[in-house]
């Protein structure tokens, strides 16, 4: 069993990750028609409260979202999107969101919710660079 007893879990506590913070990230979904439950991805959000560092980065595949939906409003959806990066961001872009830490501004955008928009479940990693991170998801989840 590698020196390990079964059932025993490896957690990586704080200064073993090597220059490594644990991150976390939700995809952001897009689902057109709620009753019908298709989602297309597009876009991640990344929190690594080590760093301070929350960021979103998008991309809406227009084909896919008319495919699920040829009535879809895509130029709300990138609306909606924006939205979502521009609270990560902070700044006026974050409105009162601003005034929030990182982890209570990705606290806040994966709340469960019914619109077109709604963030995936969260999953957890390491990462040297959470903006690289985030970079690396979207390419890897969304396009």
């Amino acid at each position: 069993m590698g020196g390990r007893q079964a059932g025993e879990r490896h957690i990586t506590r704080a200064g073993q990750g090597g220059d490594r913070d644990v991150f976390e990230y939700a995809l952001l979904r897009v689902v057109p028609r709620v009753e019908r439950g298709e989602c297309i991805n597009a876009g991640v959000i990344v929190y690594c409260r080590a760093r301070s560092y929350v960021g979103a980065r998008t991309h809406l595949d227009e084909a896919r979202l008319l495919a699920l939906d040829p009535d879809a409003d895509a130029a709300g959806v990138r609306s909606l999107l924006r939205a979502v990066e521009g609270v990560c961001a902070g700044g006026d872009a974050a409105g009162q969101a601003a005034r929030d830490d990182a982890g209570r501004r990705f606290r806040w955008l994966i709340a469960p919710r019914s619109t077109i928009v709604q963030p995936g479940p969260v999953h957890t990693g390491l990462t040297a660079d959470p903006a690289a991170e985030t970079e690396r998801l979207l390419d890897l989840l969304v396009r």
